[in-house]
């Protein structure tokens, strides 16, 4: 029986000791080895993370360094497939004018936490459970003992259908792209698509008309556009491809959109609008409240509905921006300061 299952299956609330004894044991049972975990009866005396933070991000990274400049103990827990590292380079993040590589600003951030303290760990969290004094967070191997939480670990891109190793290549071409407040400034005047014939594809479309007058919306399977929306593109220039999109290739500095009336319509870029999905399972797990998108609800604080419990980033509702998710964490980790005690 799986972890989350064994969870759904005890009859005890989170914060019963009998929960926290019994899942501790069937962690053990697992071959889960708990991190400083006290008995409860003074035999083992645990130390415990003021916060373990979920997410290696600019949002994690932010809230582990303003942590430790605070002087509290803090462990990031990161599984390494956040976004902001396929980022080839960013250049509305202030301080970088000649622009900065998700990876460099990374491992920039990566140093900044652990000069004030931060521990960095490599591994997948994949439980999360309330106990007596905060917190235990399990990754598979291990089990660690938290006052608090900070979840910040992103959302996942819905990709287009195309070979990994050709969308990623685009990637580093800039031949895909996915934010267009991000870069829309480097598409101006070229020839733009954007993949996703929804509300979501043409309000994305509308946007970058902004920077380009040639831009045309592609349906991955089928249009959805109402009525409205379809008015909406017409007015604005916008063309619509009603074929679907049957490959999608590179051939050197452009990408190829095979339809599948056997048209081949060539562009400069392309926008993939097909939405993401937030990475809120440990938090649904938790009992935290989620919104219709499956964002985490938070409060002005960045704290979940469950004490104790924050989020920060892009699984919370707002501009998935570098900018906004630091900004976010920064209000968490102050939070979480003044809510630990000493």
């Amino acid at each position: 029986m799986g972890f989350i299952s064994i969870y759904a299956a005890l009859a005890f609330t989170p914060h019963d000791p009998i929960f926290f004894w019994k899942s501790v044991s069937l962690f053990e049972g697992k071959g889960i080895v708990p991190r400083n975990i006290s008995d409860g009866r003074g035999q083992r005396k645990a130390r415990m993370y003021d916060c373990v933070i979920i997410g290696g991000g600019p949002a994690g990274l932010t809230a582990a360094t303003y942590l430790g400049r605070f002087l509290r103990s803090t462990l990031v827990i990161d599984a390494g497939d956040g976004r902001a590292s396929s980022i080839p380079a960013t250049h509305n993040l202030m301080g970088f004018p000649d622009g900065i590589s998700g990876d460099d600003l990374l491992s920039r951030m990566r140093r900044h936490a652990l000069r004030y303290g931060a521990k960095l760990s490599d591994g997948l969290a994949n439980g999360i459970v309330q106990t007596r004094t905060g917190f235990l967070v399990t990754t598979g191997v291990e089990a660690v003992n938290t006052r608090t939480i900070l979840l910040a670990q992103g959302v996942r891109n819905h990709r287009p259908r195309m070979a990994l190793e050709t969308h990623d290549r685009g990637l580093v071409q800039g031949l895909i792209r996915y934010c267009p407040i991000c870069d829309g400034y480097e598409v101006r005047g070229k020839r733009v698509a954007v993949l996703g014939c929804s509300d979501h594809g043409a309000a994305e479309s509308v946007f970058v008309r902004h920077y380009s007058d040639t831009v045309t919306l592609l349906a991955q399977d089928g249009s959805q556009l109402s009525e409205a929306e379809e008015a909406d593109l017409a007015r604005g220039g916008i063309a619509v491809e009603r074929a679907p999109v049957r490959d999608l290739s590179i051939d050197g500095k452009d990408l190829i959109a095979q339809l599948t009336d056997g048209r081949s319509l060539r562009f400069d870029t392309l926008y993939v609008a097909l939405g993401t999905s937030p990475r809120s399972e440990l938090a649904h797990m938790a009992g935290a409240k989620l919104d219709q998108a499956g964002c985490i609800v938070v409060d002005e604080h960045q704290q979940t509905t469950v004490s104790g419990l924050f989020a920060a980033g892009d699984m919370v509702e707002g501009l998935d921006q570098i900018a906004v998710a630091a900004g976010q964490a920064a209000k968490a980790a102050t939070a979480i300061h003044n809510l630990l005690p000493g």
